[in-house]
Formats: structure tokens, sequence, C-alpha cells
């Protein structure tokens, strides 16, 4: 089961918008929500899941507002949790922001789409691209013996609309992959993860069928491909847009889908491989008898030299009562940010194989502070365009439709920093 009602309430728990699906929570339950969040909260036991009674809270917050759903019976938790985040991205793309303010100016559409987005507390309609077909931001004109549900809506194809005509034909395959990455204080590597995923933007006529072809290890292994001449790659936690014909992908391993029109995410996938450092981190710190302190960074360049890393940010922390900052760097700026009681060392571009250092002169007080337990580790931000640390390669792209027009396949490929630090001692 799902949701029996869903609630949008202000900061301070009044609420704002409702719609009840079923009937069997009194819509007066909402009331005991902001008590008993606030209570948790005091205890240091706050969950997503609070209960009342038989009622069962199941909330989000985003930006100043709570959306919580309410249910008597053992719900599918994960698909409510989906639904409510799903209800955020497509109040997002109607009002660009969603606040109390974007809210309480659209009463309006919110209900119309509240009663689209679910029915008798199940999701139904949640792409935001099918949902623009028919519910608009402008006032509709009445005009008798027009009203007609958009075919999208009960097409086999439901994120697809009929009748699409480009004059040129593309698709633009962007490969995305970040790097997960925690180093301890003596070099070792903790914790690597590549978390990925393959976006991409459709401008195709009609209803056509894509295959996307990788270099998947359990593919190689299933058409005899796998060799050493073959580098493949074994992908893992695959999560595929609603499009792709997953019968078709346990069978034999091809990814393929009638897509929908412009952006979206085709899938996301994870690697738990040893990456090596892609920009490693070096750093020494002097301090002097209650004076000032010193601070030594080097940055190396671990990947292709004919690769390039993109606007790099690298956060070294400093000791939170440092002032009067000097800085000297090899290449880039760096910048003394109080607030954050870092120093953001910012290179436009850093070649592979490259090494740069950093010095930085911080004035310290003459009556020290206790000694905090521990450093913040350094972060590191970066782009690496036309490089994938996992390897993985789009090998072919196959656009079949009816009219036998010839498409242009795009492809990209991005390597980001995700959770990128490197601990100090």
């Amino acid at each position: 089961m799902s949701a029996s009602a869903v609630f949008i309430l202000d900061v301070k728990g009044k609420p704002l918008i409702s719609r009840n699906y079923k009937g069997d929570v009194a819509m007066s339950e909402i009331e005991h929500f902001m008590p008993l969040l606030v209570q948790r909260e005091e205890e240091g036991a706050l969950a997503p899941l609070l209960s009342h009674g038989r009622v069962h809270f199941l909330w989000i917050k985003h930006s100043n507002l709570y959306l919580v759903a309410t249910t008597l019976k053992n719900a599918n938790a994960s698909l409510v949790y989906s639904f409510l985040y799903k209800t955020v991205e497509v109040f997002s793309e109607y009002f660009k922001e969603l606040e109390e303010e974007s809210i309480r100016d659209n009463f309006v559409i919110v209900y119309e789409l509240l009663d689209e987005l679910m029915d008798f507390g199940f999701p139904q309609t949640t792409d935001s691209k099918i949902l623009q077909e028919y519910i608009t931001q402008q006032g509709n004109k009445l005009e008798t013996g027009k009203s007609r549900v958009p075919p999208t809506v009960t097409n086999a194809v439901s994120w697809r609309s009929e009748g699409i005509k480009y004059k040129k034909n593309e698709v633009f395959i962007d490969v995305i992959e970040s790097v997960n990455l925690l180093v301890n204080a003596n070099g070792s590597v903790l914790l690597s993860e590549i978390v990925g995923t393959i976006k991409l933007k459709v401008f195709l006529s009609g209803m056509p069928e894509l295959r996307l072809g990788l270099n998947d290890r359990v593919l190689f292994e299933l058409t005899g491909l796998s060799g050493s001449k073959n580098k493949s790659v074994e992908l893992e936690d695959v999560k595929f847009h609603q499009c792709v014909r997953l019968s078709r992908f346990d069978n034999d391993r091809t990814i393929s889908f009638i897509p929908p029109d412009g952006d979206f995410e085709l899938m996301s996938y994870r690697l738990s491989t040893q990456v090596k450092p892609l920009i490693w981190i070096e750093s020494v710190i002097e301090k002097f008898s209650h004076s000032r302190v010193e601070i030594m960074v080097k940055a190396k360049g671990q990947f292709k030299k004919q690769s390039v890393a993109n606007s790099v940010e690298i956060s070294v922390p400093v000791p939170s009562d440092a002032d009067s900052p000097r800085f000297k760097t090899s290449v880039g700026s760096a910048k003394y940010v109080p607030e954050k009681n870092i120093v953001i060392w910012s290179i436009k571009s850093f070649p592979g194989g490259k090494e740069y250092l950093m010095r930085a002169h911080f004035g310290l007080p003459s009556v020290e502070k206790e000694e905090e337990e521990g450093r913040p580790p350094i972060g590191v931000k970066f782009e690496i365009p036309y490089f994938t640390v996992s390897g993985i390669q789009v090998r072919y792209m196959k656009i079949i439709e009816k009219s036998g027009y010839q498409a242009l396949p795009w492809v990209r490929y991005i390597t980001q920093s995700g959770d990128y630090q490197l601990r100090t001692s």
C-alpha cells in the first residue's frame, strides 16, 4: 500500500496545502506531526518516519517546506519517499524554486499536479515533461468539447509523445563518473569508488528504438569477446530509466529503449574498485610558538599526461584563530575563507604529471586556543574531460526508426570529483 494523504507544511508545521487520496486517515492527524518532530529532535532521535498511534508520518524537508505523507497501513516506504522526492522535482520544474512563496503563488497548479501525480494513494504520472502537456501555467480559456487526455498518458510509451519532428536528428551521450575517495594521513586509501551516470540529450523524430552498447564484462563473457585486447568493465548497482527494457537486459545485456524527448538520465552504476588518487596532495604544517603558522601544500596530477583537470579547487583547513594571511603559489590563486576556516587554492587547468606548490603564512594570537581534537581533511574538486577512470566506453549507439533517417550520436566522457578527501596528520 502507499500514501493516504500528502501535506505540504511551512517551516513552523502549518499546512499550506494538502490532498486526501483515500480518506482513511483524519486530516487533523497532521497537527501531531510538528510536536512529534520537535520532541524527537530534542531527544536526538529524529527519524524519517514518525508514528502517532496507528498513523505513520513519512516526511522529507526541502528548503523551508516539509512534505509529509500519512498512512495507516504497512506502506511501501521506499515508494513513498521516491514519490515525495519526485514531487519536489516536478514542482521545481514548474516553479524554478520550490519554497513557501512558490506554493502560495500557485495553489491552483499545485492542486492539479497533486491530482495527477497520485491516484488513490498510488503514484501515477510523475514525468514533468508529460504533465506540462496538459497542466499549463497559463490560465486556460474554456473551450467546450476540446477536453481530451494527452495520448502520452494512455500510451504504452507514456514518456514520449508521438509526432515529434526535428530537421537534424542527433543524440548527445554524456558519460560522467564521480570519484569518491578517502585517504588516511599515512597515504593509504581507505575508501574508493566510482559512481557513474550516462545522460542523454535526444533530438530525434518519430518513435525511434535505440540500442546502446558498452564494454560490459558480463556481455563480453556472453558473446565470447573477453580477451586481452578487449578491455571490459564490471558494472555494479546498475539503475535504469523506466524506458529501458529490463527483460532484454537480463537476457542478453542489451540496453534497448525508446527514449524520452530532450534531457534525461538513462542509467547510473557503481564500481567498488581501488582507484589511484587522480590528484595527490601532501601538506606540511609548521607552527612557530604563539606567533605564526606556515602551511605548505604540494599537489600532483597522477593521471595521463595528455589529460588536463579543469577548475581544480583544493580546500586546506587552517586553525580557527588564524589571521593576516599571505599566500605564494606556483600556479593559480589562493584565498582565505574565514567563516569556514579554510584556504581555497584554485587552479584553472592542471595537466597530468605536473606538480604545483602553495605556501600560506598566518598569524596566530599570543593566547593560543585549546587544541581541538583532529583536523578536518583536505578536500579536492576537479573535472577531467575526455577521460573515464573505470575505462567504460560506448562501443556503439544504434538508432532504428521506421522512416529510416540517418542520425548522429555524439559521445563525451567526463571524470569529476565526488566526495574526495585526504586526511592530514
